[in-house]
């Protein structure tokens, strides 16, 4: 079994910090939350990371073709339930460049269903929370 660590401090306010490997990751509430909308919220990330895992997929798929990628786009569409709280649906739209061979859609978006981030919220992980 392997082990990644992810460190949070909290700098101030409403914001948390996050440090992935190298990376620092910050986050803030919007302003109608007490934040100063500094940057984006914890579940704004949550929602990119999605889309951007399902876009490297598609991206690694023309790649290893040497599809050309110019006009590739994705877009994803968000549905709340009636409160607006919770996401009751996501749809990913995939625009496909000019002259995309339709050999390939099909491979495409089953190369985009490979989503690591997706295939942990349909097996979700244990979450455990202790106190150090």
């Amino acid at each position: 079994m392997t082990t990644e660590i992810i460190d949070v401090q909290f700098p101030g306010g409403k914001r948390v910090d996050t440090r992935v490997g190298e990376f620092l990751i910050q986050t803030d509430q919007s302003q109608k939350h007490g934040g100063d909308a500094s940057a984006p919220e914890p579940f704004a990330l949550f929602l990119a990371s999605i889309a951007s895992c399902a876009g490297i997929f598609a991206l690694g798929f023309c790649q290893k073709r040497e599809l050309s990628t110019d006009g590739l786009d994705l877009r994803m569409v968000c549905e709340r339930d009636e409160k607006g709280i919770m996401i009751t649906k996501m749809t990913l739209q995939l625009t496909l460049p000019e002259g995309f061979p339709e050999k390939y859609q099909e491979g495409i978006v089953r190369a985009m269903q490979l989503c690591t981030v997706k295939k942990h919220i349909m097996s979700a992980p244990q979450f455990v929370i202790e106190l150090a």
